[in-house]
């Protein structure tokens, strides 16, 4: 038996410029959240390691982590905090996504209870920071 052709080769870099290594600890853990379901302004998370976030509730609605949102965003190629709908000829009047109630789930997210009835998603501590708060900073052009 002959193995010609056969190439072992080891694994890329869990890491890459374009993605920034995995948070832990501290920096996961939120030292202060703040909802802002009166005023709807969003969402503020002070972090136990000094880093300070902040999402209005139509981002995070973009970015529900549902697996049912996460194929949506997947087949349509956007990423989370993007909507995949392209825009109508005639749009027809939406409220802005805002919350009809919020929970904590235990001591590692948050639920929401979304405006459109959605309400499926758990945004983790860790989605939180390692993702939203990665992709907020992508998107807008400024680094975390």
């Amino acid at each position: 038996m002959s193995h010609e052709g056969i190439r072992v080769t080891t694994a890329a870099p869990a890491c890459s410029a374009e993605e920034p290594p995995k948070l832990t600890g501290e920096a996961i853990q939120p030292a202060r959240v703040r909802v802002d379901q009166t005023g709807g302004s969003g969402v503020v998370i002070e972090w136990k390691d000094g880093h300070r976030s902040s999402w209005s509730f139509a981002w995070l609605r973009a970015a529900c982590p549902c697996a049912t949102c996460t194929e949506e965003r997947e087949r349509a190629g956007v990423f989370p905090g993007q909507t995949g709908a392209k825009p109508a000829l005639l749009p027809i009047y939406q409220d802005p996504a805002r919350p009809l109630d919020v929970s904590q789930v235990g001591n590692y997210a948050l639920r929401f209870k979304w405006n459109d009835g959605h309400e499926s998603g758990i945004y983790s501590w860790d989605y939180l920071r390692n993702v939203a708060d990665v992709e907020a900073a992508r998107q807008s052009g400024s680094a975390s």
